[in-house]
């Protein structure tokens, strides 16, 4: 496991479209499909992570919130299914069972990169308009770490954008397993 970074796009970078499966449908998924007219969110993930597996249940939780609030969320996963085929998308199924939200496949890597996606979980928000007012961590917390999973991070964002506010600028990188890339 490579701990890494997120990548840090630039703030107000327009979100790159996709069309990608949803292995729970399995119908085929757009950003256009899954835009708010709030806020959308867009997390890369994968199910052998560590740092996800950590998260997972308290991403669902908060997900759920602020999809009540009209917020969409949309996870994706990138990693190379060959080298690690706990990722496959039939694997991914048993974890969109629990989701709120659809979990497609990036079967390409073409999304990843597009985005500049980096780690799992890396977290994108992007506001009404598809630019992006927040990338990075979900909190401070980490596998075998003290610290509770809140979400803070993601959920400080989203409350701004929910009150018309500016999201603070101030936003740490996520860290987690690097997105498992085809050689």
């Amino acid at each position: 496991m490579a701990v890494t970074p997120s990548t840090m796009i630039p703030l107000q970078t327009k979100a790159p479209n996709f069309e990608l499966i949803d292995v729970l449908r399995g119908k085929l998924v757009t950003l256009e499909d899954r835009k708010s007219d709030k806020a959308t969110v867009i997390v890369f993930m994968c199910n052998h992570c560590p740092f996800v597996k950590h998260i997972l249940p308290g991403l669902i939780e908060v997900a759920d919130k602020y999809i009540r609030k009209g917020i969409s969320f949309v996870a994706i996963n990138s990693n190379d299914v060959e080298t690690y085929p706990d990722d496959s998308p039939e694997h991914m199924k048993t974890v969109a069972e629990g989701l709120g939200f659809p979990y497609l496949f990036d079967e390409t890597q073409s999304v990843a990169k597009a985005y500049h996606a980096a780690c799992t979980p890396d977290f994108f928000v992007f506001d009404k308009d598809l630019k992006c007012v927040y990338r990075g961590q979900f909190d401070d917390s980490r596998p075998r770490s003290d610290i509770p999973v809140t979400g803070h991070d993601l959920s400080e964002a989203l409350d701004a954008v929910l009150a018309g506010r500016p999201v603070s600028e101030n936003q740490k990188p996520s860290i987690g397993c690097n997105i498992k890339w085809r050689t």
